[in-house]
Formats: C-alpha cells, structure tokens, sequence
C-alpha cells in the first residue's frame, strides 16, 4: 500500500488549498445533435461525462477535459484508469503503456469516430496523442451496430476540438516543465489553439488549428533471476548426454540435457528435495537452479509533436461539410545497459558451502561460482551490452465530410477518410565480454530482489577482478546491426443515413456502408556478427567509447551499482567504425553482403506485403415506448463485415537474395447481431440490458508462415523458433451487459454493471519439437555443431475464453457542506473479474505432434480479479485539486518459453499509483498548475507461480513533477 505520511501530505495540501471552481450546468443535447460543449473544472468534467453517460444509448463511460487544452492527466491512457472495468499497466519508460477494459486489451480506438493504425498493425498507440489535443474521449463496453466492431474488449474513441465547439473566437497556449527524477532532467510539454467562426453570406465558416509538442526523458531500472533447469548432483549413474550432447562423465552440479526432462510444464519440474529423474533406466537425483541473473538500464528521450486542423462549413441549417487533417508524430532514441551474469558453471570449489536451498526443495537460493571452466573454455563469460534503438512513427490522418438533411426525415453523412503511417526501427548493440575470478548470486534476497557480489582473485593482486569498471577485464563481443520499416496506407467510404419513422414504436432506422482498402508492407536489414572479435581488449578502444552506469537501482537492492558500457552516443554517430570493425563493410567502406544495399538508412529486404479489402454493412432501429413508469427505448441491429487479405512474404539470404516465397490469402466474414435496450423511469433512475457481438481479426506479422530460430541469449540448451499461421481466424465474443444507474443532484451519480464475455477462437501458441542445423555454425574448435533442438511456437485459434463479473461507480458531491469541507467531492470505482481460458496442452511423448491432446484451464492473460480507484477532489475560490489512488490485483501476463524447468506462468505482482494535481486560477484568463505521478515511488514486480522461491524480476520507474502555466482567451 502506499506511504502513509506522503499520502497525508497531499491530502493536508488538498485541505489547505481551499478551492472551488466553476461548473457548466447546462444538460447535454439529444444524442444526434451532441456537441461538445465547453467545462471547466474537476466537477464540471465529472458532470459532463456524467451527462454523456446518462445520455447515450449504449453503455458508455466518458473523460472529458477540465478546461481547453487541460486534459486531467500527462497521457490519455493514464486518465482512464478511473474508469470502472479499465486497468492499466506497463507504467514504463516514464509513462502508463497499456490499456485493458475489462481485463482484455484488444480494444479499437478510433479518432473522432475513425479507424487509425500504426504502421502495419491493428491498432493506434492512444499514448502517442499528446493529451493537450483532446477535448473527449468515450470508452465503449458494448457497441451498437453502427459502430466500429474491431476489438473485442470495446472501443476508445478520442474526440479532438472543433471550431463549431466555440461560439466565435478561442485562443489556449499553455506550457509545462516535466521533472523526472530518475533521469533528473526537466521537459517541456506545450501546445496551442487557435479557432474562430466567422458569418459569411455563404454561410457559417469555422477554422481550428491545435498543436503539440512533448518531450520527455526517462529512465527505468530492472533486476531480474533468469530461468530454471535441472543440474546433476553429482556424477550420475548410467550413461547420458551432457549440455554439448557429448557422452562420459559429469562433474556435480552439470545442467541435465532436455531429453531426460520434460520442459514448459505448468507447475513445472517437482521441487522437493530428493526429487529424481530417469536417465537411460537410472534415478538420478537433480537439483534446479537459474542460468542466469541480468539487470537493465534503461533510459531514453521521447518527442511527440502533434497537429490537428479542423475546418467546418455549413451554408445552411440543413447541411455541414468538415475537413480534417490530423498528424501524431513519434521520435524515441531507447539506450539499454545490458548486465548479464551466468551463474550456470559447474565449476564449484566446496560443494557444500557454494550452494544453499529454500527449505525443504530442491531448488536453489544461492550459489559461488568460478569462471574459468577447464573443459569449456569461456562459453559462460558475462557480458555488458550496448544498445541503441532509433525508432520515428510518422502517422497522417485527412477526411473530408459532410452531412445533410435531405428532407424532414432523412439524414445523410458520408466521409472519405485516408491515412498513411510510417514506423521505423534502427537497432545497434555490441558486446563487453566480462571475465571474473568469481561471483556469488543470491537470486531472491528478500521481497523478490535478486543479489550479486563479485570476488577478487588472490593469485592476481594487480587487478581487482571485482571492480565492474575495470576496462582490462573487458574484450569486445559480438555485434547486431538490424532495422525494419514499416508502412501502412488507408482509404476508406464512410456512409451512414438515418430514416426518421413511426411505425409500432420504431423511431429511426439506421443503415450503412464502410469500405476500406489497405496496403501494409514490411522491409528488414540485419547483420549479426557473433564471434570472431573476441580478441579486441576494451584497453585497445577508443577512449571516447568508455562509459559507465551508475547509481543503478537507487540503492535499493544487493546488485552492483554500476559497471563499465560502452557510450551509446559514441556508438551510434560513429557506426562506420565500429561496421568496419566487425567486418559489415569492406576497406571502402561498401557494404558486405548487400544488406545495406541502397546506404545504411534504406531498408532493402522485404518481409512481406499485405492488401487488405473490407466491407461492412448494417442495419439497425432504433425503438421506444411508453411504459409503466417510465420509457423504454434502445436499438436492435446487425452488422455483416467481411474481408479478404492477399499476402506476399519473402525470406531471404545472407546475399539479400530471395530464396522462398509465399502467396496466400487470407478471408473471414462474420455477421454480428446486437441489441441494447435502455428503461428510464422516475427520471433518474436507468437500467440497460445489452447483447453484442465483437471481433478481432488476425494481425497482418501472424499470418507469415516462415520459420525464425533462436539459439536463446545462453546459446546452451533448446533454442526457440517462431512461426505465423495463414489460416488465423477472426476471435469473437459474445458479450451481455446489464447495468443499473441512479443519478441524483448536481453532477451526482451511482452506477453498478454485471457483464459476461464469451470468446471463441483465442490466438494461443501452439508447440512442437523441431531441429535446425545454423548454416556454418562451429564449436570453438572450429567442429559443425549439427541440428540444435527448438520448440516451435506457432499462433493457432485453439483456445476459448471466459470473462465474467461487475463494476461498482459513484460521483458524489455532497451539497451544502459546513465551512472548510464544503467544495469536497469523490469519485470511485470498483471491478471484480472471473476468468478462464482453455489453453492446449501437448503430448510430451510425441513432441512432434502439433496437435493438442486435451486443455488445461487457467486465468485470462492480463486480468486482475480485482482493481479500484479513489479521486478526492476538491475546489473551492479559485482552487482545484486531485488526488487519486489506483490499484490492481495480481494478474498472469503471459506463458514462459515452454524451454525451462520452472512453472509456465509468469505474473505481475499487485500494482498501485498515487497522483495529486492542483491548479489555480491567477486570473480569469491564467490558470497555473502542479501535477505528480507515481508519488509513492512503487516497485513493480514479476513472478513466477510460487513468488517466495521464483521470484522473476523487479523494476523502479520514475516520479514525475511538472508546474504549468495555462492562458486562454
């Protein structure tokens, strides 16, 4: 739980502020001629979303911004956590990353009603919209047939200003000073509106341009204790195979080859003490211990400009034209400082006091370990990496529209909308292989943390083996040099008409078209070089390329502090260099191998190319009636889409050459019915009844059907490989809602929902047995090594899932409250969840069957039983404050590499954050704010499924400060 003195703090500031804002009062248009409308303030925001709520038809929750240009939170996903039924995660690299409804994160979110992608993927980053630029956003939990059906968790649908908002002239500049104390540096975040409506005698003209820009710097820091395998406790009876698949002995303490073992198990291998495998018709008893324990730096810089221009027309009160253009960009430079230790060496000097168990297990806690194995030479040296990732998004977005009344009781809109977005990645890393005498692991000192200490050598007095920054224990490793750019184009029909009608209770009829084409391709270049440059000394290198990370983890665990890295700037203004070194190019300076064919800033290899044609059609009325006590009103409709997805992929060769390709299609129609049914009676009570049917169709990487392999970062052992599926099929749910609302004084609400999801055709891997032979891959005697064992993980709809449980809601200003509370409000949700999935299970002795045997049922990825979150608001004067306090459950994020010997799953460990917000207003046209984040200072944790003995890794992210200043006119 968080830190009761600083909880109390923020509350003493919230007391002492004093303050109150002005609301808007007025109630919100029937819902066909909504409009946004300006509010100011925390509780004029709450009243807004409050009205929109009570308003609309289908289930809905809303976020609407405080004031022009102030939406409640840095980023959008961040303000929706307060929503009931939505969680968030991933609060890395300075901000929240994903977004959930529900406990499910395949959610569609749309742009001002439009469908936007990144790149070649589904779905648009929410995260990458500078919150400045909004004005709305609505979350849907079910969806009418007139909606977007994508995303089987529900619909984001981000609404931006326009100039009809405003009832002539609207100028907002407002700036903000971001400090981030991990990273110690201060960021701007600033933006800009400007919009006026004009009276012509051509009609009424509107024109608004908004523009934004964010900076910000960031740092997160990891530990985490690698995965389990099983080691002989001494030599074993019988003859085996050993990790390198020779014959003969084993010294103690020697990791069992996967073919006497079965890896991937859900509880995986037994754990008490005494716990025995047959090798070859012999109990031997084993032990299970980590291969490795690593750590990360990361630290980055983020920009996100962002514009969007909104023109609107309407010559007369029976039709209006809109023109639309909207950019998002994205700039990111992600350094890692990669610290990677093996404590997998069978080379133990006493037995006895080298390793410690958890009580009663066989598992280890600790261990010493020496480098230096006589019979494997330096295959387990530690290293540091140096890594450098460059990625730009560039996203566009144009529609031009307009709607018209064709007669009293026919409405037409028609849009055309077309979109283009780029993403590029440009990856460059290298190695610092490190030599030690030996290390002591402790892979879970307490509260899930793992620990290391190195020793010094006492037969090397010059050298202290312990010092991480000692360059003379360092040599160069190896090197990647990879980059992919994606690209993704748009256009799409969008035609919707309403008939007004009266006909036994039916009072509109609702039908139309979306057609859609979209081209998506992906271009790869890469250049791995994995040994040969293992005789450079760190000595030898540039002395500008020397860096160090320090002051890792805060303190806050028993890991080293720092250690020696390369300069990640260094490295990446001088690639030439270190191409050369690692012989990617030639004395000239040319390109080995083609694959930077065209200059290092080109992608030349296709991955795949994908076209995309859909079509949607729908119908839906809507319906209402008198009846006892109040109204019933609501839709019934259905909604046809259909798709078909041509493909192209290529793989290629060393030489750039295409070696295989793959035509295919793939197709999918679905027709999905819905019907929400809304009954208000005594005017402030609702209750709806909801049945709906959503979809998400495959993405456009998983139906790639080549096969990757992947030695895995130890290169010991089996190795993973991947694999898409060209006959994916959409995933469907099957959704019932049903919700009860009481809405009483001003911006005062209760809400309750019971919901069940039923989803067919989950995307689960599926796993088999495969071997691979590395082209001209040899042992450090220069020996091919032959085929390597993998698990083969392809996509496959052969899962079904279940998802049931309730929300809990309250808006609550209390009237007239006695001198220093009065202005006091809260706003609070509450989200119980029950899930299950049916996930394969494979026969483990035909590893090469890739069919399932039976199911085993466990929890849906990414959902928290549980999860609530407190707002106390306060205003008063000139004064308004927040503070707000989100938690989460436990939940199981996803399944291990079924490679390992510890249990499949992995979890997160209860997640919570504590942010305050305080604004005043200087003048009617000036307002200056405070905002925090993450105030707690919270560690966030994974584990394995028993977390006292295997635990997975911790991390600390950082707190935010940032003082603004606002000005409108």
């Amino acid at each position: 739980m968080f830190k009761l003195s600083l909880l109390s703090s923020a509350i003493a500031t919230t007391l002492i502020t004093l303050s109150q804002t002005s609301y808007a009062q007025e109630s919100v248009a029937p819902e066909d001629s909504m409009e946004v409308i300006e509010v100011t303030g925390i509780r004029g925001s709450l009243a807004k979303a409050i009205d929109i709520k009570r308003e609309k038809i289908e289930p809905v929750d809303s976020i609407v911004a405080e004031d022009i240009g102030k939406f409640p939170d840095n980023n959008v996903i961040e303000a929706l956590q307060r929503v009931p039924g939505v969680q968030v995660t991933n609060r890395d690299r300075g901000e929240v990353g994903t977004l959930s409804i529900r406990g499910l994160s395949d959610i569609t979110t749309t742009i001002n009603g439009r469908q936007m992608y990144i790149g070649t993927g589904r779905f648009y980053t929410m995260a990458d919209t500078p919150a400045s630029l909004i004005s709305r956003v609505d979350v849907y939990k079910a969806r009418s047939a007139d909606k977007i059906p994508s995303g089987i968790a529900g619909q984001v649908d981000v609404m931006t200003q326009r100039p009809f908002n405003f009832e002539g002239e609207k100028f907002v500049v407002a700036a903000r000073g971001i400090y981030s104390d991990q990273e110690k540096t201060f960021d701007p975040n600033i933006s800009a509106m400007a919009s006026n409506v004009w009276q012509l005698d051509a009609g009424k003209f509107g024109a608004l341009i908004n523009i934004a820009y964010a900076k910000t710097n960031w740092r997160d820091q990891g530990i985490t204790a690698g995965a389990v395998f099983p080691y002989f406790t001494g030599s074993p009876e019988g003859q085996g195979l050993d990790r390198f698949g020779n014959t003969g002995d084993f010294p103690a303490y020697e990791r069992i080859n996967s073919a006497y073992w079965d890896p991937g198990l859900e509880q995986g291998l037994p754990n008490t003490a005494g716990s025995t495998l047959n090798t070859n018709g012999y109990e031997n008893e084993y032990i299970l211990s980590r291969d490795a324990v690593f750590a990360s730096d990361l630290s980055g810089q983020r920009e996100r400009p962002a514009m969007n221009l909104s023109l609107q027309f309407a010559p007369n009160d029976k039709s209006e034209y809109l023109f639309e253009a909207f950019y998002n960009g994205y700039r990111e430079t992600v350094r890692n400082s990669l610290f990677f230790a093996y404590p997998d060496s069978a080379y133990n000097i006493n037995f006895d006091d080298d390793i410690s168990f958890y009580e009663g297990t066989n598992i280890v806690k600790s261990r010493t370990v020496y480098d230096g194995d006589p019979r494997y030479g330096t295959w387990e040296t530690d290293f540091n990496s140096t890594d450098a990732d460059v990625r730009q998004t560039d996203t566009y977005m144009y529609a031009f529209g307009g709607k018209w009344d064709l007669t009293d009781n026919f409405r037409l809109e028609a849009e055309v909308v077309s979109q283009k977005s780029v993403f590029t990645s440009d990856f460059f890393a290298v190695r610092l292989l490190h030599d030690y005498y030996a290390m002591t692991v402790d892979f879970n000192t307490g509260e899930g943390d793992a620990g290391l200490v190195f020793h010094d050598n006492p037969a090397t007095a010059d050298i202290d083996e312990s010092d991480l920054l000692d360059p003379r224990m360092y040599s160069m490793g190896p090197a990647w040099d990879n980059g992919s750019r994606d690209e993704g184009k748009s256009d799409a029909l969008y035609l919707d008409a309403n008939w007004f009608v009266e006909f036994a209770g039916i009072t509109q009829i609702d039908f139309g078209l979306l057609y859609e084409k979209r081209n998506t391709n992906n271009r790869s270049r890469g250049a791995n070089m994995l040994v040969g440059q293992y005789e450079i000394p760190m000595t030898s290198m540039p002395v500008e390329f020397l860096d160090a990370t320090e002051n890792f983890f805060d303190g806050r665990a028993a890991f080293p502090s720092g250690w020696l890295i390369g300069d990640i700037d260094y490295m990446v203004n001088n690639k030439d260099y270190f191409r050369e070194l690692y012989g990617f190019t030639d004395e000239n300076g040319e390109p080995v191998d083609n694959y930077l064919t065209g200059g290092a800033s080109l992608i030349s290899r296709r991955t795949f190319e994908a076209e995309e044609k859909t079509v949607d059609l729908y119908v839906q009325a809507k319906f209402e009636y008198d009846v006892p006590g109040g109204i019933l009103d609501g839709t019934v409709g259905v909604r046809y889409t259909d798709a078909s997805t041509p493909y192209i992929f290529d793989r290629v060769d060393t030489a750039n050459q295409v070696v295989e390709q793959d035509n295919g299609e793939n197709t999918s129609s679905d027709l999905l019915p819905s019907f929400i049914a809304r009954y208000t009676f005594d005017d402030n009570y609702v209750f709806r009844l909801a049945y709906t049917e959503t979809m998400r169709r495959p993405d456009f990487g998983s139906l790639n059907p080549y096969t990757t392999y992947s030695k895995g970062v130890t290169s010991v052992g089996t190795g993973t490989a991947n694999s898409g599926n060209p006959n994916l099929k959409p995933v469907i749910s099957k959704n019932l809602d049903l919700s009860f609302e009481y809405y009483f004084g001003e911006a005062n609400a209760i809400y309750a929902t019971l919901f069940d999801r039923k989803i067919e055709g989950l995307v689960v891997g599926s796993r088999t047995e495969i071997y691979y032979d590395y082209p001209d891959d040899v042992d450090s005697n220069g020996n091919e090594i032959g085929e390597l064992l993998h698990i083969l993980n392809r996509p496959d709809n052969s899962a079904n899932g279940k998802l049931k449980g309730f929300e809990l809601g309250v808006v609550y200003f209390p009237e007239s409250l006695p001198g220093i509370l009065d202005g006091f409000g809260i706003q609070a949700s509450y989200t119980s969840l029950d899930s299950s999935q049916d996930l394969p299970v494979y026969d483990q002795n035909d590893p090469t069957n890739p069919d399932p045997i039976g199911y085993d049922t466990v929890e849906m990825f990414g959902v928290s039983d549980e999860s609530y979150s407190v707002v106390l608001a306060y205003e008063k004067n000139d004064f308004s404050s927040r503070l707000s306090y989100v938690w989460r459950d436990a939940f199981r994020y996803d399944n291990e590499a079924a490679i390992f010997a510890n249990p499949l799953a992995r979890y997160r460990a209860p997640e919570t954050s504590l942010d305050f917000q305080l604004s005043y207003n200087v003048t009617e046209n000036m307002v200056v704010t405070f905002d925090a984040t993450n105030l707690t200072d919270e560690k966030f944790q994974a584990y394995y499924q028993y977390p006292d003995i295997y635990n997975f890794s911790s991390g600390i992210y950082s707190r935010t400060f940032a003082l603004g200043l606002r000005y409108s006119l």
